[in-house]
């Protein structure tokens, strides 16, 4: 008989077990994977990006889904708790653009392992088993079981995330222990997910990163986000940092109604990039289009470009008239990306959806159907834009369910 029985080692998981044996609670901990920390070993591409160093309320604004539930949780346990906790466990940090938080390291294995090296110090006892039923006895949790194994305890929390990156263990195991207790899940869509797009060309482009360029997204005429940063062609649309923050944007829309745009060139005005084409075609007037503009942009954007801009390829550069130059800029501006779909749930880095929030207590994390019950992290119905929001979901939530457990 232990005290509590924490089901999933990821960022919830493990922040609870640490939280709730530092109260001087015994622990066990139950991680279907070889170690801890598996997932969030890949978050922010292997940095890590722990949370945004910014105020509750600005984090509120980067929830879309519930954030009103977490308002408790946050109040108990903000950005700054976060960020003092890893220092604490002699992490050192930086805030970078966007107030992201990441390791000074850049190396998101340094968090797993501070965390991993914590939770040994505090005697939890990780046991490396699949939780595949609650113990539910006369309508109170008390205790989880894998396989013929079983684990009594005093409470239960489950925080074995969501249902994306399922190689990473997140197979959406937390919502079938959920519903054993008569919890409602809600709809299960892909956040922060790759878009699919039905023009060719970026098949063509795959491969290729832009860097330090504007996405912008629009319903019609309505831009709904923009944001300056790093994005990706792939063979089945496009993908990347940028690209992932917009798609949490159109979850609730048709993405077929929608459409991005690519500002190549965001440090100049148009006037400014107008010069700057003037200047290099200057510097080539005897060479054809497609060789004239070499140094504007990259190879293998280059063929695209002069095909969108309905300029001939062979033209002289001493021919392009002052019309087809600004069309030219204008496409540079606004380069054109159409929206089909979504990738799979699988490939998105957050689930949204997961058991209904108005069945648990947002001062506990406690379930209000069965005693004993608690959930935290990503198996809620509660999600977020990129930027370390979502991670501070996880440890927010785990730190109130562990003064509860």
């Amino acid at each position: 008989m232990t005290d509590t029985v924490i089901i999933g080692g990821g960022a919830a998981g493990c922040m609870a077990a640490v939280q709730a044996a530092r109260l001087g609670k015994s622990v066990v901990l139950l991680e279907r994977n070889g170690a801890v920390g598996r997932k969030l070993r890949i978050t922010g591409k292997g940095r890590c990006n722990v949370t945004n160093n910014s105020p509750v309320q600005e984090h509120m604004a980067n929830i879309p889904v519930n954030p009103r539930f977490l308002y408790s949780a946050f109040s108990s346990f903000d950005s700054g708790d976060t960020m003092s906790f890893f220092e604490e466990l002699g992490v050192p940090l930086k805030t970078e653009r966007g107030d992201r938080v990441f390791p000074v390291s850049d190396k998101a294995e340094d968090i797993v392992l501070a965390l991993d090296r914590e939770l040994k110090r505090l005697g939890v006892k990780i046991v490396h088993a699949r939780a595949d039923r609650l113990i539910i006895e006369e309508g109170v949790c008390v205790g989880a079981a894998a396989g013929e194994r079983e684990f009594r305890s005093g409470s239960v929390l489950v925080a074995c995330g969501g249902a994306s990156y399922p190689n990473t263990g997140s197979t959406g195991d937390g919502y079938d222990l959920a519903r054993q207790a008569g919890h409602s899940i809600t709809e299960l869509k892909p956040s922060l997910v790759p878009l699919t797009s039905p023009d060719r060309y970026c098949a063509e482009l795959m491969g290729l990163s832009l860097r330090n360029v504007t996405l912008s997204l629009y319903e019609g005429e309505k831009l709904l986000f923009s944001d300056m940063g790093e994005m990706l062609f792939t063979h089945f649309g496009v993908s990347g940092p940028l690209v992932l923050s917009a798609s949490s944007h159109i979850r609730e829309r048709r993405p077929e109604g929608c459409r991005l745009t690519i500002d190549l060139k965001p440090a100049l005005s148009p006037e400014q990039l107008d010069a700057r084409i003037l200047r290099d075609l200057a510097e080539n007037q005897n060479r054809d289009f497609i060789n004239g503009i070499r140094r504007l942009l990259p190879a293998k954007l280059i063929p695209i470009m002069v095909r969108l801009s309905g300029i001939a390829p062979d033209k002289k550069v001493n021919s392009i008239t002052k019309e087809e130059r600004r069309r030219f800029g204008e496409l540079m501006k606004s380069f054109p990306v159409r929206i089909s779909g979504f990738r799979p749930l699988s490939e998105a880095i957050i689930t949204s959806g997961g058991v209904s929030v108005k069945e648990i207590d947002p001062k506990t994390m406690g379930s209000k159907l069965v005693p004993g019950l608690f959930f935290a992290g990503e198996v809620i119905d509660v999600d977020a834009y990129t930027g370390g929001f979502n991670l501070q979901i996880a440890f927010s939530t785990a730190n109130t369910a562990a003064l509860y457990l």
